[in-house]
């Protein structure tokens, strides 16, 4: 809004800082994960691109959960960032809908003689909604965040709390309430998995009945051209529910029939698949769907019918093909895919990297692509530059600007690749050197207040921040600085860079394995840390609770960034844009939008290893076998052996065993194949650091080649492609005069 003087000034009259009083403010628990944040860069590139575009969203009580570090082991403490109230969000109770669960459905005629279906006897939940202003970048468009918050129809049964029952009297007002109160909750357990479908159909259906109220509010009449002026973008098979809701509310609620419906729903949805995991395409099994949404069973059953008996017409008597396609798996439990119900019911399906795109269709969503090639296109992620390097890095910022300007700022990021010009002046090259060593004396202060650990601010600081999971294999970067101690231990005058190594991200409550390896984490790090003999050679710091917040500080003081997913596993990734345009040199795989950041860059900025994804394949096909990567690895096998020898656990050689059986055993995401190539590619990147002003001249590279990933670029994309949607700019006279 460029009030920051304004409101410096406000509050020294107050004697308060802008700063201090910033630092109140939690992060919002609507999810800082990878989607979280990639919805976040894109309504605030919608806004200041101009573009009328709203988000929902779910009013959770509780985010993720904060995370502290007990001896080594995540725990988890509820993170309740709403205890104290947002004073940027306003309730509009006007507009609350009802969303039904459970129930029966009755079949009827309705007065024309069609066959109709009533959804009977149902537990309704009251969805309020929240909307959070989201504000362009100096443009003067604000569009919207709906978030809805659950609530019950009744506060409590009366009668049973008169006879005494007083806890079966408010159960259906906590059963409700529950809906929005946590985000994330462990899904390891039947309630768990329960409450996540019941999660996903609230936000589907409140948002959906809020789109249609919209519509009719502004006086339109004629569904026909509904989906000529509203785009579902589902992201991930979390809403995808939502082609079920809206054939539920055109056919049940609007009297449409199918045909007519169907036109419209498969216009109106798009689908974005943002990972090839299969944990994350859900399924959800028929006896749970159909207890808690008879309805939309009997509309998938019949989509499903309709679809299929369109591949049997292309494909007669390939029943193989049919049972791939169906939406329906069959088995001891039949379960409903829901990447395939978005699929058949979606006008585009779009991947986030180019290489994620093509795995999308040649591997994930193979048959439907054969069916329908037309529907399928690639929006490679991108990031906002406003959050990531304006807010983030003002001393980037400010360097940047005064050699190219500011219109780079507004909307143009591809103005950055204007750096390339002053790729050999010897002036600006070290002043992003100071930059860097500022930015990484700032983290080394907050590291040390919160954790206790030194980091050398000269050392080159390697960053690994992202969630925890086994296939992101934040264990390769842990074993190889096992590796590297040793080295260091045995040889005590080798001329070796000075590495600072900085972890930060959360295990799943029900993950055990990825917990394990934040304690591993750890217990490395208290060993090297202790250790006298590589003090300022070697530190390793794992900081707790990581989010937008502790990004904003960590992402700007990177050297190295680490992504190092096994290939063809990692959708895009966005930490990765937001390191390069930071001015950090990247170490990874080809995997997600390394393969475009590294041709962004140039090759010769950006630190290869690894297998590439069709050596990946090929390898499970003939079948991997990680001892014989182990034999031809010293240092792996060192390594290994001493984390199974409890060297890093106090002598106890049981607590990293499933660490170390998984690895010798199945190793899952080839870590043992990547191993020594991580190794070598990090020992060239060391060698590289030693020549400041050159690995300045690479960060400026990698700072004007991942200028191409901007989330206005690829909202420009879906906004052209997807959502026929052309920008709308605001007059302010007519709105201040009512015109």
């Amino acid at each position: 809004l460029g009030l920051d003087e304004v409101s410096r000034e406000a509050l020294h009259s107050f004697g308060q800082t802008l700063e201090v009083v910033a630092e109140q403010e939690t992060d919002a628990g609507l999810g800082n994960g990878g989607l979280g944040r990639l919805a976040a860069c894109f309504m605030d590139s919608c806004a200041s691109l101009n573009l009328p575009v709203m988000g929902y969203g779910i009013h959770y009580e509780y985010g993720m959960f904060r995370q502290h570090i007990e001896n080594g082991y995540q725990i988890e403490d509820p993170d309740h960032w709403l205890r104290d109230g947002n004073p940027w969000e306003v309730e509009r109770s006007e507009f609350t809908c009802r969303v039904p669960f459970g129930g029966h459905t009755e079949h009827y005629h309705d007065k024309a003689g069609n066959p109709r279906v009533r959804w009977a006897d149902t537990n309704d939940v009251l969805a309020i909604p929240f909307d959070m202003p989201i504000s362009g970048y100096r443009n003067r468009t604000v569009n919207t965040l709906r978030l809805w918050k659950s609530a019950a129809t009744d506060e409590f049964d009366l009668g049973e709390f008169n006879a005494g029952s007083y806890t079966e009297a408010v159960q259906a007002k906590n059963h409700a309430e529950h809906i929005s109160m946590v985000l994330y909750p462990n899904d390891t357990s039947e309630n768990g998995k329960e409450l996540r479908l019941r999660q996903q159909y609230f936000l589907a259906s409140a948002s959906l009945q809020d789109a249609l109220r919209q519509w009719h509010t502004a006086g339109n009449s004629d569904l026909t051209k509904f989906a000529e002026h509203n785009v579902f973008q589902m992201n991930d098979t979390h809403p995808t529910i939502a082609v079920a809701e809206l054939m539920r509310l055109l056919l049940d609620q609007e009297g449409m029939l199918w045909d007519g419906a169907w036109a419209i729903t498969s216009q109106c949805m798009a689908y974005t698949n943002h990972t090839l995991l299969p944990e994350a395409l859900e399924r959800w099994p028929v006896t749970v769907f159909g207890r808690l949404l008879p309805r939309h069973l009997m509309i998938i059953y019949e989509i499903n019918q309709r679809f299929l008996r369109q591949v049997q017409t292309r494909w007669p008597g390939d029943i193989d093909r049919m049972c791939r396609k169906s939406i329906i798996e069959e088995g001891d439990r039949r379960q409903i895919r829901m990447a395939h119900l978005a699929t058949v019911g979606a006008h585009s399906i779009n991947g986030v990297a180019r290489l994620h795109t093509e795995l999308v269709k040649s591997q994930l969503l193979r048959d439907f692509c054969e069916l329908w090639p037309e529907r399928f296109n690639n929006k490679t992620n991108g990031v906002t530059p406003r959050r990531w390097i304006l807010h983030a890095n003002p001393r980037l910022t400010d360097v940047i600007s005064s050699h190219i300007g500011t219109a780079w700022i507004d909307g143009d990021l591809g103005r950055l690749r204007a750096l390339t010009d002053h790729a050999d002046d010897p002036d600006l090259l070290d002043q992003l050197s100071r930059v860097k060593q500022a930015n990484k004396r700032d983290v080394s202060r907050l590291v040390r207040e919160r954790i206790g650990v030194d980091l050398p601010p000269e050392a080159m600081f390697v960053v690994q921040v992202k969630r925890f999971h086994e296939y992101k294999r934040q264990l390769l970067a842990c074993l190889q600085i096992v590796s590297h101690y040793l080295t260091l231990k045995r040889d005590p005058g080798v001329d070796a860079t000075p590495r600072a190594y900085i972890f930060a991200g959360k295990a799943a409550p029900g993950y055990a394995m990825a917990k394990l390896h934040i304690k591993l984490i750890n217990d490395v790090a208290a060993v090297v840390n202790s250790d006298p003999a590589v003090r300022g050679r070697l530190a390793v710091a794992f900081v707790p609770n990581y989010g937008v917040s502790l990004a904003e500080a960590i992402i700007p003081s990177a050297d190295l960034s680490l992504q190092i997913s096994t290939a063809g596993t990692e959708a895009s990734g966005t930490s990765n844009m937001k390191f390069a345009l930071n001015g950090a040199l990247t170490l990874g795989t080809l995997d997600g939008a390394n393969v475009e950041i590294r041709e962004a860059v140039g090759p010769e900025h950006f630190f290869l290893f690894g297998l590439h994804t069709p050596e990946v394949a090929a390898l499970r096909v003939s079948g991997y076998d990680p001892g014989a990567f182990i034999a031809r690895s010293p240092a792996l096998a060192e390594a290994l052996d001493m984390v199974a020898s409890g060297f890093f656990s106090l002598g106890d050689r049981d607590r990293f065993r499933p660490i170390v059986d998984a690895l010798r055993g199945r190793d899952p995401y080839m870590l043992c194949a990547d191993f020594d190539g991580f190794a070598t590619a990090e020992a060239r990147a060391a060698a590289a650091y030693r020549d400041a002003r050159d690995w300045s001249r690479r960060a400026l590279h990698n700072i004007a080649g991942a200028s191409r990933f901007s989330s206005d670029n690829t909202i420009r994309q879906y906004a052209s492609e997807i959502w026929g949607l052309q920008p709308i700019k605001t007059d302010l006279a007519r709105v201040v005069t009512g015109g």
